[in-house]
């Protein structure tokens, strides 16, 4: 076999030859699929970043927060707002109230609330509408969580009852009812500073 020939042979072999790019050797990268959150706007007009929710999230789900302040609206329009005695469980917020308060009259006419809480280093508002529970499973989950938490709840029919409540809540039982967040405001009162809105993924009808 001549040099020439030997030459054509092996240019023919390396052709042949699978190619192996850098794409296909490279290993994979797993990926971690991540929960969907709210959409954020930042409201701070000094530079700071938008806050995030977690940062809140986590104290509420802790139970840290010292005083939930609930806002409702009187049939004349004018605001009633009332310390109650409420709970964030599975990203939304139960609380209690008598029918004949005055913020259980502002709700039968109006759902439209709205929540204050002070948390360590951030403040946060949430708006929603309320929605009395009556479904049983429900009624006892919650009955339950409020008496780990020290008050010794219990169901009766539709509502829950107590030896005691609140002064202002008035006679038992109580209606129990959830809000799912819409809309929250946070705003830093220690570093890293900021404020932020969320907005919340509707999801119809679903509130407990």
């Amino acid at each position: 076999m001549t040099a020439k020939a030997r030459s054509r042979k092996t240019t023919a072999k390396k052709a042949s030859a699978p190619r192996i790019s850098a794409t296909k050797a490279a290993p994979k990268r797993a990926t971690t699929p991540r929960g969907k959150g709210p959409t954020e706007k930042n409201l701070d007009i000094y530079g700071s970043a938008p806050l995030l929710w977690s940062r809140a999230l986590k104290q509420l789900e802790a139970g840290t927060a010292a005083s939930y302040w609930l806002a409702t609206t009187k049939p004349d329009g004018r605001p009633h707002v009332a310390a109650v005695g409420a709970l964030w469980v599975d990203g939304k917020i139960y609380f209690t109230s008598g029918t004949r308060t005055r913020k259980g009259r502002n709700l039968a006419a109006n759902p439209a609330c709205v929540f204050s809480v002070s948390l360590t280093g951030i403040d946060v508002v949430v708006e929603g509408n309320a929605v009395r529970i009556t479904d049983r499973p429900t009624l006892l989950r919650l009955a339950q969580r409020y008496a780990a938490q020290g008050w010794p709840a219990s169901v009766k029919g539709e509502a829950l009852t107590a030896k005691y409540s609140a002064p202002s809540a008035g006679p038992p039982p109580w209606n129990l009812y959830v809000v799912r967040p819409t809309t929250a405001f946070g705003v830093a009162t220690a570093e890293p500073w900021g404020a932020t809105r969320w907005r919340f993924e509707s999801r119809g009808g679903d509130q407990t």
